[in-house]
């Protein structure tokens, strides 16, 4: 195995470093320094891997999302059937974890109890979260929702500092309400941003929705934290695996059991059969959905393992004008000035996020560097 490359740095260079900056400058030069040794005290293939998996999240999920607006601008109408379509890539974690048993000669982490009912219960959150957000795809323009489910974010802070007794600062709490303003301006704004096919009950719907499913999601982030602490008591990458594919196939049972339930298989048939495009349009449409979003997944758990939350939190804010953008040119999403105005509000509330994030990550990263 490949052995990271170390280099000496002078030791009145890094106490230098270390020191509180007292110019732009010598911040610069700081946190340069601070890059630099995290850089040569890793291996190349750490960094390969760690750019692969960046460009995952900011293409993988983008895509995603896209797709979910095409499934139900094109002809879809099944809720369920976009709900199961975010699950049913849960093998593709089994093939990454089962090969990785083998190479590191390791073995998997035993399900107690409580272990097993948390993700019972993980599962099923996040099923009724998929759903939660169909309803906002079938109803929003892809920017929009995109937007809107930035809010998740505001809600990781708050059931993260409630739950997980997570760092709650004055950066944190202006970025939640930057964001909560940013939200505001659309929901204000929601006459120039309806498709013309889309009653305002169904707008309104589709906002609730997102929204709903956003503070979801952040209550999901929060427990799933919380199993760490309490149940697993470590964080490896196996082990964040193990749990993302154990959440993932409850979730699909669940999903699957709604599908069922709904006659949801047989309505991909008849979906297929008027679906603008054709068959293999729709099928290309779930498949690639179903591939798009596991990939996005794995390449979120890997950029939390290799580097931290803070760059997984940076991504998270690019994707979202990227995933807007995206929708405005490939789907011809309505774009006013106050959906703008709102992009730009929420990208700043992302900064304040990291900002307030950054300080305990730094500290942390220059108290574990060999």
């Amino acid at each position: 195995m490949q052995q990271p490359l170390l280099v000496s740095v002078p030791e009145e260079i890094m106490d230098e470093a270390r020191l509180p900056p007292k110019s732009l400058w010598q911040y610069i030069s700081a946190y340069w320094t601070m890059l630099c040794e995290m850089y040569y005290n890793k291996p190349t293939s750490h960094w390969i891997l760690l750019f692969l998996s960046s460009i995952g999240m900011l293409v993988a999920f983008p895509a995603s999302s896209l797709l979910s607006r095409i499934y139900f601008a094109n002809g879809g109408k099944s809720k369920w059937i976009i709900s199961w379509v975010s699950v049913a890539g849960w093998p593709l974690i089994a093939i990454v974890l089962i090969p990785s048993y083998l190479f590191l000669k390791v073995f998997p982490t035993p399900l107690g109890l409580k272990l097993t009912l948390s993700y019972v219960v993980l599962g099923f959150l996040s099923a009724a979260d998929n759903l939660m957000y169909a309803y906002a795809y079938a109803y929003l323009p892809a920017s929009t929702a995109a937007l809107l489910a930035s809010t998740s974010l505001v809600f990781s802070a708050l059931f993260g500092y409630l739950l997980v007794k997570n760092t709650m600062n004055l950066s944190i709490i202006n970025s939640i309400m930057i964001i909560t303003a940013a939200m505001t301006i659309i929901a204000l704004d929601s006459s120039s941003d309806r498709y013309g096919y889309i009653t305002d009950r169904q707008y309104v719907n589709g906002f609730v929705w997102d929204i709903l499913g956003s503070a979801l999601h952040g209550l999901i982030f929060a427990l799933s934290e919380l199993v760490f602490v309490k149940l697993l008591g470590k964080r490896s990458f196996l082990v964040v695996l193990e749990q993302q594919l154990m959440v993932s196939l409850f979730a699909f049972i669940f999903t699957t059991i709604g599908l069922v339930i709904s006659d949801g298989f047989h309505g991909m048939k008849s979906e297929a059969t008027t679906f603008e495009g054709g068959e293999n349009a729709y099928y290309s449409v779930i498949i690639w959905g179903i591939i798009t979003f596991q990939l996005g997944v794995l390449g979120a758990t890997a950029v939390v393992f290799l580097s931290s939350t803070v760059l997984a939190g940076v991504l998270n804010a690019v994707r979202v004008p990227v995933t807007s953008i995206a929708a405005v040119i490939l789907l011809h999403d309505p774009m006013s000035g106050f959906k703008i105005l709102s992009l730009v509000i929420t990208f700043w509330g992302f900064g304040s996020y990291i900002y307030g994030s950054y300080s305990p990550a730094k500290k942390e990263a220059l108290g574990t560097i060999p």
